[in-house]
């Protein structure tokens, strides 16, 4: 994993033998400026490790993995990988909900590093397991620390992740079946893609949507509208709710509609 200063000096533009960046209007740019690299002095890894004992949505089957070579008898060890693109920590890519859009190989990578807006419902989702985040809970956010910055991404931390020991508690399912698990809520899933300009949203649940959800509300707002979703994301609770900066290692197979993802937190 890199320093803080590497990836400082890397997002800052440090020298670089390969082509040079379209310049004028044409370049990307990223929605973290300066001030943001200059207060980086942490890095937090949000992702968990995936085994076969990571809960997946009802219906997928779990994570695989089998050995193939060892160096104890080839002179090398691999693996062979078998899972379902949206399993662990993973990114649901436009195209998972929107006939058309992108694929997670084709996002523009400079929205690949954002600021992080983590938005707390812990207190909630301790009392009801449906919880649900609003525009009021967007609202209150903002009155403590500012507008939602351009490009973030904006996610709900419910301290779901400290149920991952009990599987079956993690999924929640009731006597019929259904998920039960926080999530965004319709109402403010539309108040980030119509008055903010967010890259994507995350959560530390299963589904973007509350687990009770028959219609994947949230999920079709935000990834037909372009944004990009984040599932199973660790360790919210360890970073602030402003000021950090996220780093998304997307996944890169053609025609991906997600994939598992590497996500690390500078602040």
């Amino acid at each position: 994993m890199c320093s803080p200063e590497v990836v400082r000096s890397v997002l800052a533009g440090s020298p670089d033998p390969a082509p040079a960046a379209p310049a004028g209007d044409d370049a990307p740019s990223l929605a973290v400026g300066p001030e943001h690299l200059a207060r980086l002095r942490h890095v937090r890894d949000l992702t968990h490790t995936l085994t076969p004992e990571f809960p997946v949505f009802p219906g997928y089957p779990p994570f695989r993995s089998r050995t193939i070579a060892t160096v104890e008898r080839d002179g090398y060890a691999s693996a062979e990988l078998r899972f379902v693109e949206h399993t662990g920590t993973h990114l649901d890519a436009p195209a998972h909900f929107s006939q058309g859009g992108a694929t997670a190989d084709l996002l523009p990578v400079e929205r690949l590093v954002a600021p992080l807006v983590v938005v707390s419902l812990v207190e909630r989702a301790a009392r009801d397991d449906d919880a649900t985040l609003t525009v009021d809970d967007l609202a209150a956010w903002e009155r403590r620390h500012g507008r939602i910055p351009r490009g973030a991404v904006v996610a709900l931390h419910s301290g779901w992740e400290a149920r991952l020991a009990e599987p079956s508690r993690f999924l929640n399912a009731d006597a019929e079946g259904t998920l039960h698990s926080p999530g965004f809520g319709e109402e403010a899933a539309r108040f980030l893609v119509t008055e903010r300009e967010i890259a994507g949203v995350a959560t530390d649940t299963l589904s973007l949507d509350p687990g009770a959800s028959a219609d994947y509300e949230a999920h079709r707002v935000f990834l037909p509208a372009g944004k990009y979703g984040l599932e199973n994301v660790a360790g919210l609770g360890r970073v602030p709710p402003a000021g950090a900066v996220l780093l998304v290692g997307a996944p890169k197979h053609a025609g991906a509609t997600g994939g598992p993802a590497r996500l690390l937190a500078l602040f």
